[in-house]
């Protein structure tokens, strides 16, 4: 595959003639897999791609398909990027709008959508404005969030302007449903060593006090922007401090760590805790040291769908019972 990876200046020659028309985009991006559904059930997740639920050619839910009984779900969105409009994906507005699609075709309405993070491209007002927008047409009751380092490049005024109600300090709160506690966690305000996320001694004060009153048998779902494990810190894919927060949950049974920031599937399990990352719905990465450098990976149309939803790796470390379990819908 000729991929591209596209520097951060935007400049990028098209010298095998492999540019993404808008159309030709879109028509991959309908059925290319960009969100995440999550079901919980008897205190245990799992996941689903959302691609694997849809038809490719009608945009429906899959006919025969059985959804299994679950608790409630939830949708996990990331990496929007609105405002982003170099040739990775010219029209990011559009991508968003297929992954709300689908969320619309789900049998059911999900309980809520988390988005975890890189809402916009600048944090300009204008991007802030379209997103939510756009979500306006999702069918959920409600849609949290987290900052990613691109929603924060004016030290976060506009992102806590319009997200930071009830939150402390950068952004973080926590919530409880159906039984589980929700953890929204902010490691993109301070980056170190390449990028590394951070959260901090006050942030990491406020999780201690925050779990104290739980039962250990209480499903916890932690949300963040960049990973909280070292997927590769070489390109800052990690979060320096993170030990320290996951030494907290170790006395919990089910813990789900779910992440954006690397634009592509990976998953790793130590212990009672999983972590997943979700894909981007504006564009791909390339996968951990396989390019020069992380950034956008412009790709002819008819591959983006083996950049954005067949790139996965697990990690298996302990054998305990795990918190999230992939279940293809289709086999290949």
């Amino acid at each position: 595959m000729n991929n591209q990876i596209e520097p951060e200046d935007g400049h990028i020659p098209d010298t095998n003639g492999d540019g993404i028309d808008r159309r030709g985009f879109l028509e991959c991006m309908a059925w290319a897999g960009t969100g995440v559904l999550w079901m919980m059930s008897g205190g245990i997740l799992k996941s689903y791609g959302m691609s694997q639920m849809i038809d490719k050619a009608s945009g429906r839910l899959k006919s025969g398909l059985v959804v299994p009984k679950s608790d409630f779900t939830f949708v996990q969105i990331s990496d929007s990027h609105i405002g982003f409009t170099k040739p990775a994906n010219p029209d990011v507005v559009g991508t968003l709008q297929a992954t709300i699609d689908k969320i619309n075709a789900m049998p059911a309405a999900p309980s809520f959508i988390l988005h975890t993070g890189d809402l916009s491209h600048l944090a300009q007002a204008d991007q802030f404005d379209t997103l939510e927008q756009s979500l306006k047409s999702a069918k959920t009751d409600k849609v949290f969030y987290v900052p990613g380092e691109h929603d924060v490049t004016d030290n976060g005024k506009l992102y806590l302007e319009r997200y930071g109600k009830g939150t402390k300090g950068n952004g973080w709160y926590s919530f409880d449903s159906n039984g589980v506690h929700f953890v929204g966690l902010v490691n993109a305000f301070v980056q170190v060593d390449a990028g590394l996320g951070t959260l901090g001694a006050d942030q990491l004060k406020w999780l201690a006090d925050d779990l104290k009153g739980l039962s250990s048998s209480t499903p916890i779902v932690v949300f963040a922007h960049i990973p909280l494990w070292a997927v590769y810190p070489q390109w800052g894919w990690g979060t320096k401090d993170s030990e320290q927060a996951l030494a907290l949950l170790k006395r919990f049974g089910s813990v789900s760590v779910l992440n954006g920031h690397i634009h592509q599937t990976i998953q790793k399990v130590e212990g009672n805790i999983t972590f997943h990352t979700a894909m981007s719905t504006a564009f791909p990465q390339p996968a951990p040291g396989s390019a020069p450098s992380a950034g956008p990976m412009k790709v002819p149309a008819e591959k983006l769908r083996s950049v954005l939803g067949l790139t996965s790796v697990n990690y298996v470390e302990h054998n305990h019972t795990l918190a999230i379990t992939d279940v293809p819908l289709v086999q290949s």
